[in-house]
């Protein structure tokens, strides 16, 4: 059965399109997003879940926070649902803004499970982060930084791609040239820049309102590092920061819708790089009706 992909920026409305799919369809939602996976991480994530309105969904909240869920994880995690939800003769829904877990996703790659370099890390951890991208180009084409924006992520992608030097067979297999491709209408909305800040501003001040500090403080107080939450990056770096006293609550919010707005422009080079990569995007606007929106996904399925 032909799967049904909604991507788009951060703020673009994704999961409310999603929803109104699966309920047109018989479908159920697989979630593309590398931090929606995390229990007690709601506000922070923008789970939304009051949108899915009795839609099932899947791969959120199947860990807890502290844990470092990974695309190999993500991959294994998303082709169960997909059998799953398949097998009880219902539409797949993909939905997410982690461009490269719904690219991999597409792609049909298995990715190899990749155990700590303990070696190499502490080889590593002494560089800045500037210098552990220069290597990681020395192992492969950076299509964006999205996903290495801090030393604990380049660090992995180096071991993960040293890995795959020592085992061609497996590295092979996440290969995209060299596995099938999965059968998925992309769709994705279709927001003017404009737009997309003055949602994002908005939408940051409501959660903001709905108690994003709070969520973050409470998850400290149950014992998860805020190194842990630094690492999930965006919301949780800069509430973090501010709730452990190295930034005021101004300085957060500042520099946390600043990096918001880069983070949407980094999802929308993502999806012009899947574009230039031969996966089609069917761009719907943003403001269409609920009707139009359906019945334009469903000509095109």
């Amino acid at each position: 059965m032909k799967i049904v992909t909604i991507v788009g920026p951060t703020a673009s409305g994704k999961t409310g399109r999603a929803v109104d799919i699966a309920k047109a369809l018989g479908g159920e939602i697989i979630s593309g997003d590398s931090r929606q996976v995390y229990k007690g991480m709601d506000l922070g994530t923008g789970k939304d879940l009051e949108e899915y309105d009795g839609v099932p969904y899947h791969l959120i909240d199947i860990c807890e926070a502290g844990e470092k869920y990974n695309l190999h994880r993500f991959l294994k995690d998303f082709k169960k649902s997909l059998y799953d939800i398949e097998a009880r003769g219902s539409r797949p829904v993909l939905c997410g803004g982690t461009g490269m877990y719904v690219e991999s996703a597409l792609s049909g790659i298995i990715m190899p499970e990749v155990p700590e370099n303990r070696a190499l890390r502490s080889e590593l951890e002494t560089l800045s982060l500037e210098q552990l991208i220069e290597i990681l180009k020395g192992y492969k084409k950076l299509h964006n930084q999205t996903d290495v924006d801090t030393v604990k992520r380049a660090i992995r992608a180096i071991e993960i791609e040293e890995y795959y030097q020592r085992h061609p067979e497996e590295a092979s297999c996440s290969d995209r040239n060299k596995v099938s491709r999965l059968d998925s209408v992309i769709i994705g909305v279709d927001v003017p820049r404009d737009v997309r800040r003055e949602r994002i501003t908005c939408r940051l001040q409501k959660r903001l309102d709905a108690g994003m500090v709070e969520e973050v403080r409470g998850l400290i107080a149950s014992g998860v590092d805020p190194e842990d939450l630094i690492y999930y990056g965006l919301e949780y770096k800069y509430l973090t920061l501010h709730v452990i006293g190295k930034l005021s609550y101004e300085e957060m919010q500042s520099q946390l819708e600043i990096a918001i707005h880069q983070f949407a422009k980094r999802q929308m080079t993502w999806l012009r790089g899947m574009e230039r990569r031969g996966f089609r995007i069917h761009w719907l606007p943003y403001d269409l009706s609920r009707t139009e929106f359906v019945d334009k996904v469903i000509s095109l399925l």
